[in-house]
């Protein structure tokens, strides 16, 4: 009889699994009226390439920065758009930042574009073409900063300069904000924010670069993905460092620091961080999981009794979906003897860690100290930065965003998105609560690799698309 009674209470726990699921379905949504938005292609494809040709890297050694590149490149904003110059010319902020200012019918919900002009080094022997000769080959535009980010800058200003040109005003004041220290985390974008919070501008939109069109990154879907970062997470530079006597290999103690160290950071791996569903992500999992396979609508339709297994199958699989859930920390250097029979009397390890929202590097750095388990160990914060606030997904300016890419990538599934990297963008959470990161380009996996690595390069259809959907959204601001 109680078998019986067991067998039918997992039936009914199990049919409401699968009817959640069943349920479990994308939400209807309004038919998108496609507005045109002209843009020249050779004339995008001729002005990218002549930014990709100022070599505007960014060094924290400023004996390796050029400036006599940044000052070319910002004289030739001035020269590929003359009617924005004309109209709003920028105000320089800080070291390297240029503000346009588009005045419109209102100054109630003013809209902020951003953009940076650096770029990080290229090793260029290494590429297939030169990393600074923007050359277009086969539709295709190469060069360092193609997708990070002078593809996104020179959409921004193209439609700028299309509009602008036809005479329109728009309905709120829109802001164009550069800089050209992003890829060193430069003193740039602090300053900008803090001048905007003088003037009293509190901005009902702030879109820079961060999500893309990105295709099987989500399981169970096969559409392309526009991810729309809502929220950062923080940093933090860790370095452990074990002190011993040194001495002769040949007569070691049972524990050298380098062995110490080791220890240390098998316990810490094999213990990650507790998983945390944060609002981004939980965002990202209702929107995207409607659309998957079955087998993971069944999932993520009942993460109140399946998260624990979607816990469980992060820490051992790693990679993208486990970041999303929890702080990672990922060793990457070490530090010892500078011979192979000396005994190191100072070991050093450095982790980077990223932080989910509700850690801090303090608590981090307390929770990595209590797992490695030994005084021996000096754990010291090199640098760091909490997680960012997390962004609204309703209301008009977010409408604003899903209608842009709706028009421009009409086959992709629009969802909120957790970014692991860092961008200028955090500055701005404490004046906006509608801060965005969203970089207007279709990436392939392979595209995708070459961010900050070889072979950077964007397809002219891209760069379009990217101006295209710069003018939907300037229009609607």
């Amino acid at each position: 009889m109680i078998g019986w009674i067991l067998c039918g209470l997992f039936a009914a726990f199990a049919g409401i699994l699968v009817v959640r699921a069943f349920g479990f379905r994308p939400r209807k949504t309004q038919a998108i009226t496609v507005e045109e938005a002209p843009e020249n292609p050779d004339k995008i494809t001729d002005h990218l390439a002549r930014m990709i040709r100022c070599k505007t890297v960014s060094s924290l050694d400023p004996s390796l920065r050029d400036e006599a590149e940044f000052e070319k490149f910002r004289q030739l904003l001035m020269e590929l758009y003359p009617t924005v110059y004309r109209i709003c010319p920028p105000e320089p902020i800080g070291q390297t930042g240029l503000l346009y200012t588009i005045k419109g019918k209102s100054d109630a919900a003013p809209i902020v574009f951003m953009a940076h002009y650096d770029v990080v080094p290229a090793v260029e022997n290494a590429w297939a073409k030169p990393p600074f000769g923007g050359l277009l080959e086969d539709g295709v535009l190469w060069g360092r900063g193609t997708l990070d980010m002078k593809t996104m800058l020179c959409g921004i200003l193209e439609s700028a300069e299309t509009l602008l040109a036809q005479g329109f005003v728009p309905q709120n004041d829109v802001y164009i904000a550069l800089s050209g220290d992003e890829e060193i985390a430069g003193p740039t974008a602090p300053d900008m924010v803090a001048e905007l919070e003088k003037r009293g501008i509190r901005p009902a939109m702030v879109l820079d670069e961060g999500g893309a069109v990105v295709q099987g990154v989500f399981p169970g879907v096969d559409r392309p993905c526009a991810l729309i970062g809502i929220g950062e997470k923080g940093m933090l530079d860790l370095e452990l460092t074990v002190e011993s006597k040194g001495g002769h290999a040949s007569t070691p103690p049972p524990h050298t620091p380098v062995g110490v160290l080791a220890q240390a950071v098998t316990r810490i791996e094999n213990r990650p961080f507790k998983s945390r569903l944060t609002a981004p992500v939980a965002g990202m999992f209702d929107t995207l999981g409607r659309h998957s396979s079955f087998a993971y609508r069944l999932l993520f339709a009942n993460l109140w009794c399946f998260l624990p297994l979607l816990d469980f199958m992060c820490r051992k699989r790693g990679g993208i979906l486990n970041a999303l859930m929890r702080t990672t920390c990922a060793f990457t250097m070490m530090e010892g003897s500078n011979a192979s029979n000396v005994i190191p009397p100072v070991a050093k390890m450095r982790a980077n860690l990223r932080l989910i929202g509700g850690d801090t590097p303090e608590s981090a750095i307390d929770y990595l100290q209590s797992v490695a388990n030994n005084s021996d160990i000096q754990f010291r914060g090199l640098y760091g930065m909490n997680p960012s606030i997390h962004s609204k997904t309703d209301g008009p300016h977010w409408e604003l965003l899903q209608n842009a890419i709706a028009q421009t990538w009409p086959e992709a599934l629009v969802s909120p998105y957790l970014m692991f990297a860092c961008s200028d963008s955090r500055h701005y959470c404490r004046i906006s609560d509608g801060v965005y990161r969203f970089s207007a380009v279709t990436l392939s996996q392979e595209e995708r690799e070459t961010v900050h690595g070889h072979n950077e390069r964007v397809p002219v259809e891209s760069a379009v698309k990217a101006a295209q959907f710069y003018l939907r959204v300037m229009r609607g601001c």
